[in-house]
């Protein structure tokens, strides 16, 4: 099995005095795919060692702010860094690799994996502007690699809901940045024009649920009053032989390492 998982870290930093460390020993992933990493790489390779990590990332140019990675237990053959939109906060937020992973009979075979973080927005404000800026470029990428023919996993922080069952409250956020009926036309571009799968509602069930991202505010974890704006998106192939899609929600508000928890799919690869 080919084990993904990607997590919005909230500061790897910031993850690792809380507890991330032990999180990927226990769970032991092939591949992290980073969100809010916000730290240089000299930090980040100082948690992730590059003896046991081939790492990728991009970080913002604004300091103290979104930054993605890659971080991989197999071989990397390619990067790409960034959808050169010019826009400095839209750096930081897109980063993809391809990887060499051992085929069943011996052989190798390409996986791309990309990690990305969109912007949160706020409605009626520029903030909005950008993202939807960004979320045309990255629905210009997907096409082209949902047109590549390849393995690809997109994965990271999209900071929308999709549908009702996405979100505990949705009655309360028809107007929240997040669950605009114009971001969420974005994920229905991608998933029936494009053919993207996303696996964490294929393996994860109907709903409502399961959330990846609570509020570190009030009793929202505890009630689990959360919204589901992580994924992992796959092209068909690859989608066919994904097998479980888990989110490790952390069993006590203490034992979080972050305000979202990781999503890990394995793939039969």
């Amino acid at each position: 099995m080919l084990t993904i998982a990607t997590v919005n870290v909230n500061g790897i930093r910031a993850a690792y005095k809380r507890g991330m460390a032990e999180w990927v020993e226990a769970r032991k992933p092939d591949v992290m795919l980073l969100q809010e990493v916000r730290a240089p790489d000299e930090i980040l390779s100082d948690f992730l060692s590059t003896s046991e990590w081939d790492l990728a990332h991009e970080a913002c140019e604004i300091k103290g702010r979104a930054g993605v990675a890659i971080a991989s237990r197999l071989p990397m053959t390619a990067i790409r860094i960034g959808l050169a939109t010019g826009v400095p906060v839209d750096t930081g937020r897109w980063v993809e690799a391809d990887l060499e992973v051992p085929g069943k009979d011996g052989s190798t075979q390409q996986v791309t994996v990309v990690s990305t973080y969109i912007h949160s927005g706020t409605a009626g404000t520029p903030k909005m502007d950008e993202k939807y800026a960004f979320l045309d470029h990255v629905t210009k990428r997907l096409a082209e690699l949902a047109g590549s023919g390849q393995h690809v996993v997109v994965a990271g922080d999209l900071n929308i809901a999709h549908k009702n069952v996405d979100i505990k409250n949705w009655k309360g956020n028809l107007k929240a940045a997040g669950f605009l009926p114009e971001e969420r036309a974005y994920l229905d571009r991608w998933f029936d024009e494009q053919g993207w799968r996303d696996l964490g509602r294929e393996l994860g069930g109907e709903g409502p649920g399961p959330y990846t991202w609570w509020s570190w505010r009030g009793q929202a974890f505890v009630n689990d009053a959360g919204w589901r704006i992580d994924y992992q998106l796959a092209t068909p192939g690859l989608a066919d032989v994904a097998r479980t899609a888990e989110v490790d929600r952390a069993a006590t508000y203490e034992e979080r390492f972050s305000d979202h928890a990781p999503v890990v799919v394995a793939y039969d690869i």
